[in-house]
């Protein structure tokens, strides 16, 4: 396996690469992370794994600064698990008018009026930032196929959207979210919490798994399900960002004649270390 951090030892060393499956990342890995590398395995010959904490998707009071870093053993598995090349670049390698302060990044991708919705809504230009730094990375890679996981459900929308209307040639497939034996998902950000708030973490899961069921029941009453599922979190000590039935095809609000929808949440969880972690969460549902 070869770890590169420069954008000219990347492209040397894809350069007589035929199939290139591409997994990008934040790093700070854990078995949802490896699990997109072992799809990627089955679609190419090659698969590239991008560690980058993306500047541009945080703001001004987000956990940027202590978001984990774990380079080694971040390459420790990756090795293991099969990745033949992990980029580790630097901010000055994707934005390279970086001042020491400033990206000074005055070109971005616009996402689609969604973007501004659900996760976007409580997060103003995240997902320009994601696009932005995906976009940056499909064009220094060039990959065939790219993977990414199905617990960001709204990322996943905007980057499929972001192909299409760009006529890229990449493949996207989704991963399937992995989760601990509780339900809850597994993130990066679980990292902040001990045992006992790991297990009211999945309190999240446990609230969508319940209008799953309701659903599956025949309620069509969809803000009175979010509403009950919003007031029960709050009452558990949760601060809810948003609990929302949408079609999983467009990403709308739900209405009543739609077959595949997916329920989403992100909700705040008190803990030790940051004050409060911010988790997400979704479950499809096929009627």
């Amino acid at each position: 396996m070869q770890i590169v951090h420069t954008i000219a030892e990347l492209r040397a060393a894809l350069k007589n690469q035929s199939g290139i499956s591409f997994v990008p990342t934040m790093g700070n890995l854990h078995a949802g992370h490896l699990q997109l590398v072992e799809i990627a395995k089955q679609h190419a010959h090659c698969v590239v794994v991008s560690i980058f904490v993306n500047p541009l998707q945080f703001g001004a009071n987000e956990d940027f600064g202590s978001y984990p870093r774990t380079l080694e053993a971040d390459c420790e598995k990756l090795k293991a698990a099969g990745a033949d090349i992990v980029f580790a670049p630097n901010v000055t390698e994707i934005y390279p008018d970086f001042d020491g302060k400033n990206l000074n990044q005055t070109m971005t991708i616009t996402p689609p009026p969604i973007a501004s919705e659900l996760c976007g809504a409580s997060r103003p230009g995240h997902f320009s930032g994601v696009a932005t730094v995906v976009m940056k990375l499909f064009n220094m890679v060039q990959p065939d196929v790219a993977v990414f996981g199905q617990k960001d459900f709204q990322q996943l929308f905007i980057i499929k959207e972001m192909v299409k209307q760009f006529n890229l040639p990449i493949e996207i497939i989704a991963g399937d979210t992995m989760r601990e034996a509780s339900g809850l998902a597994m993130s990066s950000r679980n990292g902040y919490l001990n045992e006992a708030q790991r297990t009211q973490a999945a309190q999240l899961n446990a609230a969508l798994q319940s209008m799953v069921q309701a659903l599956k029941n025949g309620v069509k009453n969809f803000s009175a399900l979010e509403n009950t599922a919003t007031q029960k979190l709050n009452q558990q000590g949760w601060e809810v960002d948003y609990i929302s039935i949408r079609s999983a095809l467009t990403l709308q609000p739900a209405a009543a004649q739609d077959q595949h929808l997916v329920v989403l949440g992100a909700a705040k969880i008190s803990n030790n270390q940051a004050g409060k972690t911010r988790l997400i969460d979704n479950i499809e549902v096929h009627l």
